[in-house]
């Protein structure tokens, strides 16, 4: 089995260590051949580093290095141009500062090119690096994570994020007076930040983000995950004792699920990588590298937190301003929705992508709302679990208060009854993870289904109210009909909360 590159960016280095590759070359070959000013957005750890580190070598003319891939018979290797590979991730901005950083790139690139720079001032310099490099051949110019020296301050500090911002705009401003030196241009990044200059100067720019070239280019499509990984999947099937269509549909439901088109979807990476490094552990392998605090500061701050199903237009999830961020884009951008469906005029489906991102997500939301820690959230879920299977209820309602007690009095007093429902809501959808349990909301009501092996609870949850009041509710609007038919025991659990108290004041179970 072919080792897994797990963290490598360098197409040199995974090529000459014989690490494992996914084939991308007919697709980076449609692109260059289509195209010449680009732009793509990805989350983070989603291959983007590796796919321009593969176009460099492709422009620099490197054969061996693509030996035995698609590509290799194509591509005219004769024909070779100089390459700006720039960073934004490891040029060290946060050390020197951004405008320090970005001159010791150019002089890097001089140096590299035996190259005598005049002129002063990094714009002028960078204008003046691609016009002198143009004398050795078309530039291909190719710039990662163009916007990390600002997503890097978001929700920390904005004024360092707005000076970045502002930097970069003249930077980039650059790069459309040079653009008759240039023979490809591709910019990658996490975010689409509408007022940076690259969007707003560069109009030839094309953003390949909703591309049907590209919604395959990065991330493993389900063939590829099959075909290249069949010894590993031969190995963990044995080792686990499944079958290997069974093995393959849940790493689909864990890793699975990304798309830009609604129809296309593809593996995280990282987390198909990580997994069969770790031989068939299912944990979160991709949302544990970056934890979204600031995110779900926002999320928290607005009480926003029921993510599945939401329809909204291109435009709102296409870009953003960095003066006013809205965190439906943000959550897109950065991996944590992805696109499940497309109707006509451009509607789009926002949902979780796979059970890894929203079975972590639940538990920082979760943590964030009751004031407790993340460990503390996953064991009261699985404590809830338990408590349904045995029929404990006594438990499930000191849970539940357990969750509640956490929060600050000040600041539940403030927006008791959107912690109150907030918190329900997601304890239910998480508890779903584990057991089949159904949250629906309408009318500022929350239900809650919880099937166990033996038993369905038909749970309705009040505020301030009597508790008779909810299982008349639960009887009059036949909750649980659609349920008399299956083999189990029926029951109508009616769970009162007193926000004066701030626990559950009282609860009762009725058998239907």
């Amino acid at each position: 089995m072919k080792r897994l590159p797990i963290g490598i960016q360098s197409f040199r280095d995974l090529r000459e260590s014989n690490f494992l590759y996914i084939d991308k070359t007919a697709v980076i070959y449609e692109l260059i051949s289509s195209g010449k000013f680009t732009f793509l957005s990805r989350p983070r750890r989603f291959g983007k580093s590796l796919l321009l580190s593969t176009i460099k070598h492709l422009f620099l003319g490197n054969k061996d290095l693509f030996e035995g891939l698609w590509v290799e018979d194509k591509w005219n290797w004769e024909q070779k141009n100089p390459v700006l590979h720039i960073s934004m991730a490891s040029i060290g901005h946060k050390v020197i500062g951004l405008e320090n950083a970005l001159a010791a790139e150019i002089e890097k690139f001089s140096k590299i090119y035996q190259i005598e720079l005049t002129e002063h001032g990094t714009t002028r310099l960078f204008k003046e690096l691609i016009e002198k490099l143009s004398q050795k051949g078309d530039v291909v110019l190719l710039i990662d994570e163009y916007d990390k020296p600002i997503i890097d301050y978001l929700g920390d500090d904005f004024e360092q994020a707005n000076a970045n911002q502002k930097t970069l705009k003249e930077f980039y401003s650059v790069i459309k007076d040079c653009g008759k030196y240039l023979r490809f241009l591709l910019i990658t990044g996490i975010s689409k930040f509408s007022k940076v200059s690259i969007f707003s100067d560069l109009n030839n720019l094309d953003d390949l983000t909703f591309d049907p070239m590209a919604v395959d280019l990065l991330g493993y499509t389900q063939a590829e995950v099959v075909h290249y990984f069949e010894d590993y999947i031969e190995d963990i099937s044995r080792k686990k004792q499944l079958s290997k269509t069974a093995l393959l549909a849940k790493i689909k439901l864990w890793y699975n699920g990304y798309s830009w088109d609604g129809e296309t979807f593809v593996y995280n990476p990282f987390s198909v990588l990580s997994f069969f490094k770790k031989r068939g552990q299912f944990k979160n392998h991709w949302f544990n590298t970056g934890t979204p605090t600031f995110l779900i500061n926002l999320a928290k701050q607005h009480f926003y937190y029921n993510y599945d199903g939401i329809q909204v237009n291109a435009l709102a999830v296409e870009s953003y301003d960095i003066a006013n961020l809205e965190l439906l884009p943000l959550l897109f951008q950065t991996g944590y929705l992805t696109i499940k469906e497309v109707e006509e005029d451009d509607i789009y489906t926002l949902a979780y992508p796979n059970k890894e991102v929203k079975d972590s997500m639940l538990q920082y939301l979760i943590t964030a709302f009751c004031h407790t820690d993340s460990a503390g959230t996953a064991v009261h879920v699985l404590q809830l679990r338990t408590a349904f299977r045995n029929h404990d209820l006594e438990k499930v309602i000191s849970i539940i208060n357990g969750l509640f007690r956490a929060i600050p009095n000040h600041i539940f007093i403030a927006e008791k009854e959107a912690y109150f429902h907030s918190i329900v809501f997601l304890m239910f959808l998480y508890l779903g993870q584990y057991i089949e349990a159904e949250v629906n909301t309408a009318n500022g009501r929350i239900d809650a289904i919880v099937q166990t092996d033996e038993r369905i609870y038909i749970i309705e949850f009040k505020l301030d109210k009597k508790v008779d009041q909810a299982l008349a509710q639960i009887r009059e609007k036949g909750y649980g009909d659609r349920y008399q038919n299956e083999n189990k025991k029926l029951l109508a659990l009616a769970i009162c909360f007193s926000s004066n108290l701030k626990k559950v004041e009282d609860w009762k179970v009725e058998e239907l």
